[in-house]
């Protein structure tokens, strides 16, 4: 694949996954759709998970850390936060693709095997599928330390939903390789 239609690839894909989430957020008070929990299989195509849910992390995530954070730390009410969280995200945070960078992140308990099964093998493939859309995806897999922009706003995106995240929880990031991927039907 050449670089352009790497590119075009890329930003079909943050379409999709943009629209997906906004309707989410607008119809489904924010569980995540089929194409948000993508398949995740080994480079040799065994399947390690049926399903994990992921989020698009932004190029500058600063304002969505304070603002997921406010959200969490406004009220100890689980409805109430997951009421505003739903229109934080309902809003406009989704109609723009570009404001996201390509990589994806996951969140998972400290002692999960399946974390420390992508992390040994530091490759993965997500297989996406919603709306006769189909996406696959080559990952780069890395552990995100607790004071990375990109660990601190999907730790505080889940709390927004989970108010009892476990302790020790790990963030991944998946980092495309776009020259590989592959949609169907194609861009």
């Amino acid at each position: 694949m050449t670089e352009s239609r790497a590119t075009a690839l890329r930003a079909h894909f943050l379409g999709w996954q943009c629209r997906l989430r906004q309707r989410a957020m607008r119809h489904d008070a924010g569980r995540p759709a089929p194409g948000m929990r993508p398949r995740v299989l080994a480079p040799d195509g065994d399947e390690l998970a049926p399903g994990i849910t992921v989020l698009l992390l932004e190029r500058a995530p600063s304002e969505s850390i304070a603002l997921f954070r406010h959200i969490c730390k406004k009220t100890h009410d689980p409805g109430n936060r997951h009421d505003e969280a739903v229109r934080a995200l309902s809003a406009t945070y989704y109609q723009g693709p570009r404001r996201f960078s390509g990589v994806l992140a996951a969140t998972f308990d400290g002692d999960s095997a399946l974390a420390t099964a992508l992390l040994d093998a530091g490759r993965c493939v997500l297989g996406f599928e919603q709306f006769a859309q189909r996406y696959r995806l080559p990952c780069a897999v890395r552990d995100l330390a607790p004071a990375e922009p990109a660990y601190r706003v999907s730790y505080w995106h889940n709390a927004m939903f989970n108010p009892a995240l476990p302790p020790g929880l790990r963030v991944l990031a998946f980092a495309p390789d776009w020259l590989a991927a592959e949609a169907e039907p194609p861009v």
